[in-house]
């Protein structure tokens, strides 16, 4: 049995996703961790550049270690005059320090020149009250600190230096550092992009061709598992390729390996052949020898029977039973020859047939042989026949294993229905009953031969066992299928043969069928009343008498009844 996936769960992915996501997923991985890695050790590069032009900064403005110098004209210049000197980036701020508190407090800028051959001038602008508190929070520890100052000034790299010129702050914006870093990141960024694409590409495109090998195992298994290698004679030539059969490959390994069971599976099905072959071949002689003695031991027991010598009660009973017996095996004989023939392909007698004056007949045999049931007969209400192109005797044969299996495994009361239409390019032919049904379990079997049921029942009903594995055998000779579904209170064997449009399919038997029909049951009841007691014998009489009418009314001779027509399905089956 096939496992289907639940309509919730996710669709696995192929072989090929995987491979190439796998792929481009460690590349991914390895792109970040470069990427990261390269960021990390560029910014510690850039920070420490900082952090060396900021500490000779701090010693140009704090001047040489050692104490503050006494009044003097060194003593006397500008403390912030360091922000304009040359070599000083653009913002480059400046505090001085007066016992623990910043006095004084500003950052270069620059302003272009106001006249001709002037050139840019770089004044000073005081810092405001609240980027002085956040540059007085720097930790006085004569290390490089980082510290965001509000107003837009943005992140700086902060020192506290103590010289002979005093305590000072010091620091450098981080503007250009964080834009080499930003730049960095996005080139990293747009280089993996570009990369995991073509990497995505690239890896599609390889992946697909280092497993077009194993593709073509697939298809190879593919198609073994379309042949049909249930039945007949089964042609296994299908092999994987010498090329993908190299077993120092994984692929090669694999199409090895199904290559030898190819190998296995072939020989064990032409052994299942040769041995199907025997057994039919010896039905087939059985059957065929079987039926002259049969035929003679039936006759003398009716000669001797039916004799001028007066015979005891228990002579005539016991020739009743040879008789009997006689015709039953009779009957299995002629099932199997008929079966053995249609496994070895024998042609049937093809032509144009329609089926609704065999399902006619059918009915009004079946009403003779199980008058305890009622019969219901529904054809096409618009007048239209359902032509067929095949072995009308055959044909017929269907339709009385069908209604005979009704009759045989229901009880007496069952309705039983025969039921003709056409649904596009097809005839259809049902058999529906209300009688106990087909246990599950024995549905699925229901058409294999010697299906039996309850063993008793069997004997008692006189079943072969092969009634409905004809019914299979000569619908699918005609390339056609035959269902069965069943529930309590309702069974439906369906017969499905391909519709023509041949000639004479709306003439002849078929008209003929439809108007004895009509006739029979004007007489009786409406079209599709139960058929019972006398005006069902006259409906389907009437029916039966004119369906071998041609058109001008001219009586023609009605087909035979096939031979080894069985009357029954598999024994014991309650078919409803």
């Amino acid at each position: 049995m096939r496992l289907r996936p639940r309509s919730g769960s996710p669709r696995p992915w192929s072989l090929r996703t995987r491979l190439v996501v796998s792929a481009v997923a460690l590349i991914a991985v390895v792109a970040a961790v470069i990427g990261a890695v390269t960021t990390l050790a560029y910014r510690s590069y850039l920070y420490d550049r900082a952090d060396e032009q900021l500490t000779g900064l701090a010693q140009r403005a704090a001047g040489p270690p050692g104490p503050p110098l006494g009044p003097g004209p060194l003593r006397g210049r500008e403390p912030l005059a360091f922000l304009g000197t040359p070599g000083s980036p653009i913002g480059t701020l400046g505090a001085v320090v007066q016992d623990g508190n910043v006095t004084e407090a500003g950052y270069s800028t620059e302003v272009a020149g106001s006249g001709t051959g002037e050139g840019p001038r770089f004044p000073v602008r005081e810092l405001d009250a609240a980027q002085v508190r956040a540059l007085a929070a720097v930790p006085r520890d004569g290390r490089p600190h980082t510290v965001d100052l509000p107003g837009g000034l943005g992140s700086y790299r902060v020192v506290h230096t103590e010289g002979a010129h005093g305590t000072f702050l010091t620091g450098i914006p981080l503007t250009d550092v964080e834009n080499a870093l930003s730049t960095l990141v996005l080139v990293e960024l747009s280089l993996t992009g570009a990369s995991l694409a073509a990497a995505s590409l690239a890896g599609t495109v390889l992946v697909r061709i280092a497993l077009r090998p194993l593709r073509r195992v697939a298809a190879t298994a593919a198609q073994v598992a379309r042949l049909p290698l249930h039945s007949g004679e089964v042609a296994l030539h299908q092999r994987v390729p010498e090329a993908e059969a190299d077993p120092r490959t994984e692929v090669g390994q694999v199409g090895a390996a199904l290559n030898r069971m190819l190998d296995h599976v072939h020989a064990a099905l032409d052994a299942r052949q040769q041995s199907e072959t025997r057994v039919r071949r010896f039905v087939a002689d059985a059957s065929h020898e079987l039926r002259t003695p049969l035929a003679s031991i039936r006759g003398y027991a009716e000669l001797t029977r039916r004799g001028r010598e007066e015979c005891g009660p228990d002579t005539r009973h016991a020739l009743g039973r040879i008789e009997s017996e006689a015709i039953r095996m009779t009957g299995l004989v002629e099932d199997l020859l008929l079966l053995a023939r249609l496994d070895a392909g024998r042609p049937l007698s093809y032509e144009v047939t329609d089926l609704v004056p065999l399902v006619v007949d059918a009915v009004g045999d079946a009403h003779a042989a199980g008058p305890d049931h009622r019969w219901r007969l529904e054809l096409p209400e618009d007048g239209r026949v359902a032509a067929v192109r095949g072995d009308a005797a055959r044909l017929q044969q269907v339709l009385l294993n069908l209604l005979a299996n009704a009759r045989t495994h229901t009880p007496p009361g069952t309705i039983v229905t025969a039921r003709v239409r056409t649904e596009g390019a097809r005839a259809v032919v049902e058999v529906q009953d209300d009688g106990p049904g087909i246990p599950p379990e024995l549905l699925p079997a229901v058409f294999e031969r010697f299906a039996r049921g309850d063993a008793s029942r069997s004997r008692q009903a006189g079943s072969t066992g092969l009634g409905l594995a004809i019914v299979r055998a000569v619908v699918a000779a005609h390339g056609g299928e035959v269902t069965a579904a069943s529930a309590p209170g309702r069974t439906v064997f369906s017969v499905t043969i391909p519709a023509t449009d041949g000639p004479g399919a709306g003439s002849g038997a078929g008209s003929g069928a439809r108007r004895g029909a009509e006739r029979g049951i004007g007489r009786g009841v409406e079209r599709g009343a139960e058929f019972t007691g006398e005006r069902a014998d006259e409906a389907v009489e009437g029916a039966a008498d004119e369906a071998v009418e041609g058109p001008a009314g001219i009586p023609e001779e009605r087909p035979p009844r096939p031979q080894g027509a069985s009357a029954d399905g598999p024994p014991g089956l309650l078919t409803g």
